[in-house]
């Protein structure tokens, strides 16, 4: 990916100082990073601090002769690839919806050619107010996009919506910004993880599946910029808050969760491992009677049998983890439940494991994917997924 400019407002917030933490994040990602504060910024964090860790010298005065040819405020709107606020008060987001420009911060998003993102960070009741609500309203009318906020303790001690939107999903809404967002306006459902079977009160049956696939699938959609809703079951990783997620633990909850949603959904991506078979639940615990111990199992309904005949007019993905004949078999998954793409891996080489070597499979031939992180692979596979479901004739990879 070439290396990206954002230039990133700091403004008179408690969360300044969490600026120090998002740059590092930025420039871990490879982006180029200028720092521009407002006066009132320079009372939480000092512009020497981020200098030192953007790399470059930190911006706030429109008046200084030093810097260029006093038209910075147009040089850096005109260079920038995405201007980024974070965190963004109340006060500047007033001036946002007003048409301020009253220092080089308020100038360079006012004279901007590319897009902005906000991302604001205030007390609860400062962000509930209807002003601010309505600034808000105002400035996505005007096509400023909106980052978070959270909701949780805030330095004040009071609880509620107005924190800083964690990092995470602040880093997939900038890439959402800057990449090209393929799946705009549509809506992708993933199932993820493994489901969890009781077999009493105090055990129970799953499988090897980390979740990490669903997860990297579902990052990766929300940056392409799909409207993304995650079907989980148990996983050894959590979700960002920005993607929308129901947890469904065992078969049943899961298959209910696919139903309920799917006819909402343009494409149904089902990554998860979905018990095959369960056991017969006995009531409270089964005590330790014998050296040996037999457990009844009942199969379950193929789910995504029952999708793709219910639900064929959905462009629907599957996945087909073997342990031998991986074409052969994953091929017949294809067939037999009329699906439209299979991902295809051997369990040895993938489940439970943060990299894994796959194959894609359409009707038409097989793509061998070499071994790579579950991130690069997903955003492959969410490639060849736009590629059949548009049908364009030409399709260029993104950058």
């Amino acid at each position: 990916m070439l290396k990206k400019k954002i230039l990133l407002g700091v403004t008179g917030s408690i969360a300044a100082y969490k600026t120090a933490e998002l740059i590092r994040l930025l420039r871990k990602n490879n982006f180029f990073v200028q720092v521009v504060m407002t006066k009132s910024a320079k009372q939480f964090v000092t512009p020497l601090t981020l200098q030192a860790l953007s790399g470059n010298p930190v911006l706030e005065n429109m008046w200084d002769p030093s810097e260029g040819n006093g038209m910075e405020h147009i040089n850096l709107s005109r260079t920038s690839d995405l201007i980024l606020i974070a965190p963004a008060s109340g006060n500047f987001i007033a001036k946002l919806a007003n048409g301020l420009a009253d220092d080089l911060l308020a100038n360079l998003c006012l004279a901007r050619s590319c897009p902005l993102l906000v991302a604001p960070a205030m007390n609860i009741e400062m962000y509930n107010n209807k002003a601010t609500q309505r600034n808000i309203e105002t400035i996505k009318k005007d096509g400023i996009l909106i980052s978070g906020p959270d909701s949780g303790e805030q330095a004040c001690g009071e609880v509620g919506l107005g924190r800083l939107i964690n990092f995470e999903s602040m880093m997939l809404d900038v890439r959402k910004v800057i990449s090209h967002q393929i799946f705009l306006n549509k809506k992708i459902l993933i199932s993820s993880g493994a489901t969890l079977e009781k077999i009493d009160e105090a055990r129970a049956i799953t499988n090897l599946s980390s979740g990490l696939m669903g997860l990297n699938l579902a990052k990766e959609a929300y940056a392409m910029g799909a409207d993304v809703t995650v079907i989980s079951g148990h996983s050894n990783y959590e979700f960002p808050p920005c993607i929308r997620t129901i947890k469904a633990i065992d078969h049943d909850a899961m298959y209910q969760s696919i139903i309920s949603n799917i006819e909402k959904n343009d494409i149904y991506i089902s990554a998860a491992a979905i018990s095959d078979y369960k056991p017969l639940y006995t009531p409270g615990k089964i005590k330790k009677k014998n050296e040996n111990i037999s457990l009844e199992l009942k199969k379950t309904k193929d789910i995504l049998s029952y999708v793709s005949k219910h639900f064929g007019h959905k462009f629907i993905v599957g996945f087909a983890a073997e342990s031998e004949n991986l074409i052969e078999n994953a091929r017949d998954k294809l067939i037999s439940k009329n699906l439209d793409i299979v991902v295809a891996n051997t369990i040895k080489d993938s489940m439970g494991k943060p990299k894994a070597k796959m194959v894609i499979i359409d009707e038409n031939e097989n793509t061998p994917l070499p071994e790579a992180e579950k991130e690069v692979q997903s955003r492959i596979i969410l490639e060849h997924i736009f590629k059949f479901f548009s049908k364009a004739k030409t399709y260029d990879s993104i950058n």
